[in-house]
């Protein structure tokens, strides 16, 4: 990379507004990947989005004839995973209000989830949400239980433009209830730590890759690592104005980084 950032070993990519928006990829993603293998930077990639599995965006990413191993993928429903594990050791039955992803990944964990007694509300991102589970939900976290939610982002970009994201049921369900949740994902540590296990690379020699100033760049800083705005996404210029901390690097497209190599 560039001087300052020539000691880079390693990547953190965020995938929509970055790699691609929807199915439509913004770049070649086998030329990307070769450009990381040439440069010896190992790379994984961290979301937000805890509408897909680990398995499904395996095979997203087959569609688009690039190929990743599952290590590689980390999304906010994992981060969730791994919080209500510190929290709930033993796993138990939770009430989930999200998408069949995050249901079978927090499965995984040992969390079932229903709508009697539960020890836990989690909620995330689900076009199919009903005004009912809104209700349901808001009345479990109302009697005292813990709250967690995937993430704070309040659209995700498509090709038609930005769409309401997980933060825009996160702001119906804390203000239904009165309740703040408890965060999982970006700008929160833990998906980071994650990575950073992974990779066995120090967060001073990981560049963190995002499209969002308050998630990646953001949860980035705070995980010690340095960081790379792209403009295919939500971000632009204009915002980087009044924003602090600024990013080590901006960049219209993923692909430019490689333009700043000596």
């Amino acid at each position: 990379m560039n001087k300052s950032l020539s000691d880079i070993k390693a990547a953190i990519l965020d995938m929509d507004g970055v790699i691609w928006k929807s199915h439509q990829p913004l770049c070649d993603l086998n030329q990307l990947f070769e450009e990381f293998k040439r440069h010896q930077i190992k790379f994984l990639f961290a979301t937000n989005n805890a509408m897909s599995t680990v398995e499904q965006y395996v095979k997203k990413f087959a569609s688009m004839d690039a190929i990743v191993e599952s290590w590689q993928i980390l999304t906010s429903s994992i981060a969730t995973g791994y919080i209500l594990s510190k929290d709930f050791p033993a796993g138990g039955p939770i009430h989930v209000m999200g998408s069949q992803a995050l249901e079978s990944t927090l499965a995984e964990y040992k969390f079932t989830n229903t709508d009697k007694d539960p020890i836990a509300v989690v909620g995330g991102l689900d076009p199919l949400t009903s005004y009912e589970r809104l209700r349901k939900a808001s009345f479990f976290i109302q009697s005292g239980i813990p709250f967690y939610f995937t993430n704070p982002d309040a659209t995700y970009p498509t090709p038609e433009g930005l769409c309401p994201g997980a933060g825009t049921f996160l702001a119906a369900l804390e203000t239904a209830s009165g309740v703040k949740a408890k965060l999982a994902g970006k700008p929160l540590p833990y998906i980071f730590e994650a990575g950073l296990e992974r990779l066995k690379i120090p967060a001073q020699q990981t560049l963190v890759i995002g499209d969002r100033l308050e998630t990646d760049i953001l949860g980035g800083y705070r995980a010690g690592c340095k960081t790379a705005l792209v403009l295919t996404g939500v971000a632009t210029r204009a915002d980087l104005e009044s924003w602090s901390p600024a990013p080590d690097i901006v960049v219209e497209n993923v692909m430019d980084l490689f333009d700043l190599v000596e």
